[in-house]
């Protein structure tokens, strides 16, 4: 049996965990405890919890529990005091305050929801992304910089000063596979990257590392990049090479591309041409699922996404 970990948070790491425990893996997932923006945001501000928004995701996808736990922990309110929130980040955050350390919350969570796999936080410590832009602006905090309308500055640097959890370090070095993204490439990839110890446990260990690229830009994170862009600023957090990557060659339909255009976002153009030294695999990796997106939820999120059984088929045919 393979052991795999996947890095990232949020929908990406989702879609990529939901297709790949229906098989035979040792699977784990090492995820981002960066987030501020939204429901998240706002329970790490008025109830100082760590951010719970990209672990219940995870969990959730690595779930075996019955539909009903699964919508509920999917499940956002949409009036009154509560809305906007998310039923799994309130229960989440509700039993930190409970328990007596977050070890403890993950292994509740997790029986609750019979997971799959493991589910480790990158990190424990209360802390903020910060990114610094080629005009020399500086935002602080995952969630200004993902709802950022910059268009014209790039980002040059991404940092924060965590510690990395040991478990997840350990997990890095023993697995055989890591596979990272997709995802904000700024907001739920890098901040697993930066923690303290992880760049060593990744030049340390011998796993082949696979790169699902994105199929949209992302509007004040990556206006304008395409595959190459994407590869030199996640190569530079990583501090090694990628092995493998995965890009999608499936057709984006006319009125998602429109969206998206309306959105100052655009299909991620494929101009490798020989410049990646390692193996590309190019596929329809496209969900034929297009996500509405709820009234409550003031965050803007993809309405395209990857298809969770292709990347899995895809991913346990390389493995194989």
């Amino acid at each position: 049996m393979k052991k795999i970990t996947v890095i990232g948070g949020g929908t990406g790491t989702f879609v990529v965990l939901s297709g790949l425990k229906e098989y035979s893996h040792d699977l784990s997932a090492v995820v981002s405890m960066m987030d501020s923006g939204g429901s998240t945001g706002k329970l790490r501000d008025q109830l100082g919890v760590l951010p719970p928004g990209d672990l219940r995701q995870s969990l959730i996808a690595l779930s075996e529990a019955s539909l009903l736990w699964r919508k509920l922990f999917l499940y956002r309110f949409e009036a009154g005091d509560l809305a906007g929130h998310n039923f799994g980040n309130i229960f989440l955050s509700a039993l930190e305050k409970v328990s007596k350390d977050y070890k403890e919350v993950i292994k509740i969570a997790s029986f609750i929801l019979q997971t799959k796999g493991k589910v480790i936080p990158v990190t424990f410590d209360k802390v903020h992304l910060v990114a610094q832009y080629s005009s020399g602006k500086i935002l602080k905090g995952e969630g200004k910089i993902d709802t950022s309308q910059e268009k014209e500055e790039k980002i040059i640097k991404a940092y924060l000063e965590p510690q990395a959890n040991p478990e997840a370090l350990k997990v890095i070095e023993k697995t055989d596979y890591i596979i990272i993204g997709p995802g904000d490439l700024y907001t739920s990839i890098v901040p697993v990257l930066l923690t303290d110890g992880m760049k060593e446990a990744l030049q340390k260990t011998k796993a082949k590392i696979i790169y699902i690229v994105n199929l949209m830009t992302k509007l004040g994170q990556t206006h304008h990049y395409k595959v190459s862009d994407h590869l030199k600023d996640l190569e530079k957090y990583l501090g090694k090479n990628i092995d493998i990557l995965l890009i999608n060659n499936g057709k984006v339909s006319e009125n998602i591309i429109k969206w998206y255009k309306d959105h100052e976002e655009e299909v991620v153009v494929d101009d490798l041409e020989g410049k990646f030294s390692g193996k590309v695999i190019k596929e329809n990796l496209i969900s034929s699922t297009v996500y509405d997106k709820v009234a409550s939820d003031k965050l803007s999120r993809s309405v395209l996404r990857h298809s969770s059984r292709k990347l899995a088929r895809l991913i346990n045919k390389i493995i194989a």
